[in-house]
């Protein structure tokens, strides 16, 4: 059972350091960078989190499939891979739809071009000449010149059934998005399929009293995953709470519990939550 924290869109880019500096010395596993439209870039983000840090993993949580061409992500994730190896987690999913459709990328099939393009990057992390005329992605004897060593894993950020099994097909692990369950872990698990699949789930965490905060976060997670902001599941309130809540999520089949801290000063609340933990 892994635990990591993820840095959060609204922080100011520049505290990436610091933050990541501090989970380093922590007893966290991982540190989760986003790639939001109009925020910041996933691989500049994890390639400043690897050289800052010494020990933790990198996760990308995500990279966007319309926005990046398989051959190009094949080539930054490689260069990171090599240059800090078994510390980088990629993530890629299938975009928010309706960034895709303002940069002029909606994908007439998202779940073909997602398929296809973490088909090709994994093939190309792992030296081959990839050759692809497929329904989105086409590569013609496209190969990296300094694969790395070890091959990072990569997994694809989904939520909706198809893209489960998808995942499960092609991916070496899943990430779900803050909001989901103890029950919607375990469906995703049956949807996913199979053994040794990392299934990653983000939670809110916010350490307060504050009811506004905690509803402004569950009406935002049920926006996005289509449900009742009372299905929500976050890890909100007290400190025993809040780590009651990650251990549930573990329970129920989650390898990886990335946390995401609310508010301007996210660290102190990630360090009470883990004085829970030990």
């Amino acid at each position: 059972m892994r635990l990591g924290v993820m840095f959060d869109r609204d922080l100011p880019p520049e505290s990436l350091i610091p933050f990541c500096r501090h989970l380093d010395a922590a007893e966290v596993d991982d540190v989760w960078v986003v790639e939001d439209l109009g925020w910041t870039g996933s691989i500049s983000s994890a390639a400043t989190a690897l050289a800052v840090t010494e020990r933790l993993r990198v996760g990308i949580g995500i990279t966007p499939a319309p926005l990046r061409n398989p051959a190009l992500l094949a080539m930054e994730l490689g260069n990171l891979a090599r240059m800090h190896p078994h510390r980088l987690a990629a993530g890629i999913g299938h975009g928010v739809q309706d960034w895709m459709r303002q940069v002029g990328a909606l994908a007439p099939s998202p779940l073909a071009l997602l398929e296809e393009t973490i088909v090709a990057v994994r093939a190309l992390l792992r030296g081959e000449t990839v050759t692809l005329q497929g329904r989105a992605v086409r590569l013609d004897g496209v190969s990296l010149v300094h694969p790395p060593v070890t091959a990072p894993p990569v997994l694809a950020g989904v939520v909706r059934p198809r893209s489960l099994e998808l995942s499960g097909r092609v991916a070496q692990g899943t990430i779900l998005p803050e909001g989901v369950g103890p029950a919607q872990i375990e469906e995703a698990r049956k949807a996913i399929g199979g053994g040794g699949h990392e299934l990653v789930v983000f939670t809110n965490l916010y350490v307060g009293d504050d009811p506004a905060v905690g509803a402004r976060l569950a009406a935002g997670s049920a926006e996005f995953l289509h449900v009742d902001p009372a299905e929500v599941v976050m890890a909100v309130g007290s400190p025993e709470d809040a780590a009651d809540q990650v251990r549930s999520l573990w329970e129920a089949g989650a390898d990886t519990v990335v946390l995401r801290p609310f508010g301007p000063d996210p660290l102190p609340q990630v360090d009470l939550v883990l004085a829970e933990l030990r």
